[in-house]
């Protein structure tokens, strides 16, 4: 009985930490200097982050940073972060509502 319970718990937890909202990154100043804190970029040409899926993020944030996608700013900015760090990106901007833009 306990096994069950423990492993109804381990299948419930990824479900439940999906619903909680992220902690905002120590590292996002940098993300956010183009792209905003919020996910609302600040730049023309720029996109905008809020709200897209988590796992394509940080698929993509992994490939800017090991040069499969050949972008040098976004490589130099993501090159000395770490898996967790972008694991928090990823989370947070994902958690972020898009927000209509007053000059598309």
């Amino acid at each position: 009985m306990r096994n069950l319970v423990l492993a109804a718990a381990m299948l419930a937890a990824p479900v439940l930490a999906q619903g909680a909202t992220p902690v905002k990154p120590a590292r996002l100043g940098l993300c956010a200097a183009c792209h905003g804190a919020d996910g609302m970029a600040t730049m023309a040409g720029v996109p905008n982050l809020a709200g897209q899926r988590v796992d394509y993020l940080r698929q993509a944030m992994g490939q800017y940073r090991d040069g499969r996608r050949d972008v040098a700013v976004m490589r130099a900015a993501l090159g000395p972060l770490s898996e967790a760090e972008l694991d928090q990106l990823a989370a947070w901007y994902a958690a972020q509502s898009p927000q209509r833009q007053a000059n598309p």
